[in-house]
């Protein structure tokens, strides 16, 4: 039996880009980078391939602008989390602790991201550089640096002592990485999330504590 299509997008050209959008995150998060064809995205969006190469030169640029605009959308879901946990902080260690497990929840509605993003690490190789560049950019990087401006403001109130806080923040996001949203298979519970953050936490204050004046 032959695998069902998805029903044609009806509305103008901005219509369209969307379902090509959402096509190809499926097909790519499904696939990888390597093995999905512009047909099968086609097919996936319910257009036809000439109405993709009406909006994109290729197959590169496709991916190029899935996977930004993917990671744009789930990055800002992290700040979110940041500025709620730490745009005022009243209590370091509880505050990076309940940041923590709220980081740890992957969020609902983007498996298909994460999905994607697991392709890429596995095919980096086979990747345009400059696709994984941009992915970096928008989602990793930029959610690095917004950390690090907070983890600096504490610094100015004399809570931490971070002279690179954009490395100071990677080192956090690594140790508070629980489960990383692309993970595959059972999920830790509650209480195990909150045991893995709380000595997480623990040794980035060791680290980062203010030196004794």
């Amino acid at each position: 039996m032959a695998e069902s299509q998805s029903p044609r997008p009806r509305g103008g050209q901005a219509d369209k880009r969307r379902a090509i959008l959402a096509g190809a995150l499926r097909v790519f998060a499904r696939d990888g980078y390597t093995r999905a064809s512009i047909d099968g995205i086609a097919a996936e969006a319910g257009v036809s391939s000439r109405t993709i190469y009406n909006h994109f030169a290729d197959k590169a640029e496709l991916f190029g602008v899935v996977i930004v605009e993917s990671t744009a959308s789930a990055a800002e879901l992290q700040v979110a989390i940041i500025e709620r946990h730490l745009a005022k902080i009243l209590d370091l260690e509880a505050d990076l602790i309940s940041f923590g497990e709220e980081l740890a929840v992957p969020p609902e509605g983007y498996a298909e991201h994460f999905g994607l993003v697991r392709q890429v690490i596995a095919e980096a190789e086979h990747i345009p550089a400059e696709a994984v560049t941009a992915w970096q950019e928008a989602g990793p990087r930029h959610v690095r640096r917004v950390l690090g401006q907070h983890l600096a403001a504490a610094q100015d109130r004399g809570l931490l002592q971070v002279p690179d806080p954009e490395l100071a923040a990677s080192q956090l996001m690594s140790l508070l990485s629980v489960v990383h949203p692309t993970h595959v298979g059972d999920a830790p519970d509650a209480k195990e999330i909150t045991r893995i953050v709380t000595s997480g936490v623990g040794l980035f204050l060791r680290g980062y504590q203010p030196s004794a004046n």
